[in-house]
């Protein structure tokens, strides 16, 4: 069965054999000068790019970095070295490549301006705060790569799998929120990076076990050395933990803010022309933002309506913002 569905995934038509599969992510192999040279120069200029399209909060200058950023390639070495049980320069690749790319992040922090609310920036907020489902899109493009290297005719797929995984902006995320001294943030971001390096190996590993690309000794096994995989388990459960957590509490803070912006709307319900724009929590406080042509009911009714809804002890501000609606009669008339 197993091999029937290894000739389906990969058709002995379009498979491409071990040396050119180490060819193209081994960077210690072939000519080597030309490797490191042309990896290192496209690595430094995709990390230019993802921060200056950070910085500008520029989501199509971002998928620009992406696909150009070739981190993931020996990422992918990492996994073929791993089933081939043997070593490979591509671990030390990846440490250098990023520290290479928090660096430059860091450098450029340097052109904000101080007070920047680094959170105000869509492209930093989105990469700070990672999620479980985070780690279950990069696992499945992981396997999506690694399929795409080991076929003939689906390379095509590799720049959508460069983007699907976002390797260089949460660096460059990382490096930024460190220049801010934003430790949480920086630590945030470089989560979602370990992530995302976990499940490109893992995928990588599985796919290139299960199509025959293993050590001779292993290929009737199908599978790598056994402790590959329990050290692989063992990362991925380090970075499952606060992914599941960072998650819980998400979704948690969506239902008390939804919850809170229920009551508040109530709470002004009375109110004519008063309206309740926003719920947010910052710093463990809970912000009503609220849009009021006169004065607001009394606050401690607003309390009673909170109780229940949200925990107790949690600060309550409310941002009033004053506003009245005036007919300027017709253009024209």
């Amino acid at each position: 069965m197993i091999s029937n569905v290894r000739a389906r995934v990969l058709p002995p038509s379009q498979r491409r054999s071990l040396d050119e599969l180490a060819e193209d992510l081994d960077l210690s192999s072939g000519d080597t000068t030309s490797k490191r040279s042309a990896f290192w120069t496209m690595l430094t200029l995709s990390s230019a790019i993802a921060a200056a399209g950070v910085l500008t909060d520029s989501t199509a200058t971002v998928i620009g970095a992406m696909i150009i950023a070739p981190l993931s390639t020996p990422i992918m070495g990492i996994a073929l070295g791993s089933v081939q049980r043997r070593r490979t320069g591509s671990a030390w690749a990846v440490l250098f490549g990023v520290a290479l790319v928090v660096a430059l992040g860091m450098a450029f922090s340097t052109v904000l301006p101080s007070g920047y609310d680094l959170l105000s920036n869509s492209q930093i907020a989105s990469r700070t705060s990672p999620g479980l489902m985070d780690l279950v899109a990069a696992l499945a493009t992981g396997l999506a790569g690694a399929v795409a290297l080991a076929r003939r005719d689906v390379a095509a797929v590799l720049p959508g799998v460069a983007i699907a995984i976002s390797l260089v902006p949460p660096l460059v995320v990382t490096g930024v929120c460190l220049g801010r001294l934003s430790g949480w943030l920086a630590l945030g971001a470089l989560v979602l990076f370990v992530s995302n390096l976990f499940a490109l190996v893992f995928g990588g590993m599985v796919v290139f076990a299960a199509l025959g690309y293993g050590a001779e000794e292993n290929r009737t096994a199908g599978r790598p050395a056994r402790r590959s995989y329990v050290a692989m388990a063992l990362l991925f459960a380090v970075v499952f933990v606060p992914l599941t957590a960072n998650t819980v509490v998400t979704l948690l803070l969506n239902s008390w803010t939804n919850r809170a912006k229920h009551a508040a709307e109530q709470w002004l319900a009375d109110e004519p022309g008063a309206s309740v724009t926003s719920v947010d929590a910052v710093s463990r406080t809970m912000h009503i933002h609220v849009r009021t042509p006169d004065g607001i009911p009394p606050l401690p009714l607003l309390l009673d309506r909170l109780e229940g809804q949200i925990p107790a002890g949690i600060p309550v501000v409310v941002d009033t913002l004053r506003g009245r609606r005036i007919d300027a009669g017709t253009v024209g008339g």
